[in-house]
């Protein structure tokens, strides 16, 4: 059942729980950057199409888990900092041969999705704080709202923004960057909203 008033985040209830409140703020801090590090690392997993410059990533995940595990703000913040390090010139972007590392990638046809990160880890981490990531289905919505976020920044980013769009290729934009993910996405996106659950059973019964 998800809740009519905000519940704590896991990574909150895990320090109740284990009675580490009075380091919170360290360890918040470190599994913040955890997940920004999390996401760098998933984004070296990523296999060119030759189809369209947008790469199949490991990374949605990580965004949607990690919103859900630190709650909206700490997610949100960790998809920044990891925007911030790209930005900075750090290789945390997916390899491609066309898109440069660095501050470009976000100008690039991927940007829109880059930067949907944050917002998506937002989305998902509000629906956690209201409990919806505590059962399959539930946890299956929220992770669904946050990839929604993905698709919609990626996708507009290709429509209206990206080099060559002109804003009246939508279909093309959704050939590119919609349909053939999308499959394995929901896939993923299932085995995923089974993570949290587990983890907050595996809590309750110590």
């Amino acid at each position: 059942m998800y809740a009519s008033r905000r519940v704590p985040p896991f990574m909150d209830a895990s320090l109740v729980h284990t009675g580490a409140n009075s380091y919170a703020t360290p360890i918040r801090v470190a599994a913040t950057l955890f997940v920004a590090a999390l996401t760098a690392a998933a984004s070296q997993l990523s296999v060119p199409l030759p189809f369209t410059p947008v790469p199949f990533t490991l990374q949605p995940m990580i965004v949607l888990l990690g919103g859900a595990v630190l709650g909206p703000r700490l997610g949100m913040a960790a998809q920044f900092a990891y925007l911030a390090a790209g930005v900075a010139g750090f290789p945390v972007f997916a390899f491609s041969p066309e898109l440069p590392q660095g501050a470009a990638r976000l100008v690039g046809p991927t940007g829109g999705y880059l930067m949907a990160y944050p917002f998506a880890a937002l989305v998902t981490g509000m629906l956690a704080t209201r409990g919806f990531d505590r059962r399959y289905l539930t946890s299956v919505v929220a992770m669904a709202g946050g990839l929604a976020v993905i698709f919609a920044g990626g996708v507009t980013w290709l429509t209206l923004f990206a080099p060559g769009a002109d804003g009246r290729s939508l279909n093309a934009a959704l050939a590119t960057g919609f349909y053939p993910f999308i499959i394995a996405d929901a896939i993923k996106l299932c085995l995923a909203a089974t993570v949290m659950p587990v983890a907050w059973r595996f809590l309750h019964s110590e």
